[in-house]
Order: C-alpha cells, then structure tokens, then sequence
C-alpha cells in the first residue's frame, strides 16, 4: 500500500502502546515490565507464520505489518497490545512522515 492510497478507515484497531519499565531485582540485574503509553488506531494485517520451540513449548510467531499514523516515539523497545494478545516490534519504517509500517510478532502458544 503507498500513502497516496492508503485508506485511513484502515485503521480500524485500538492497540495499547507499552514501553518497558526496568527496576533493580536486587541481585545485579533488572525485572522488566511493560506500562501503558497510549492507546493508537492502527490496521493489522498478518503476513506469516512460523512453528518454534520456546522453553520446551510448541508455538508458531505470526508476523504482522501494523500501519498507523506517523510518529517519531515509537521505538523497537515498545510493544503493541490487543487484548491479550502482544505484538513485538521487530522493524518500523516511515511511509512519508503520514504512516509507520511495523513489522511486528505475535506469539501463539
């Protein structure tokens, strides 16, 4: 899709953005967790599977192009959350300063 014909009724998604919040463990290390930054329009379309072994669990990571409205604060530290489901964000590219293409995964267990 290219930004002169992209549809912005599209975007028809209300994803949560998260971003990480890193706190002393108390023996050298961090414990992460994710808060809520905003909550953003986006459309969500699947572009593949693959079948992984994670921990000695059998899952498949679905990969998604998330597209949304252009903005310089979203980075590959940030997640995406729909529900229950959690987008991780592997790749984000400018569409013309007017939308960001996200390559996104999405673990299914």
């Amino acid at each position: 899709m290219s930004a002169a014909v992209f549809n912005i009724g599209a975007l028809n998604r209300r994803l949560t953005l998260e971003a990480p919040v890193e706190t002393a463990d108390g023996s050298g290390g961090v414990a992460r967790s994710y808060n809520a930054v905003a909550t953003l329009w986006a459309s969500v379309e699947p572009i593949g599977a693959r079948d992984t072994i994670e921990a000695g669990a059998l899952g498949a990571n679905v990969t998604h192009r998330l597209t949304l409205r252009y903005s310089t604060d979203i980075t590959v530290r940030h997640r995406f959350r729909d529900g229950d489901a959690i987008y991780r964000i592997v790749a984000i590219r400018a569409r013309d300063r007017r939308f960001l293409d996200i390559d996104a995964e999405l673990r299914i267990d």
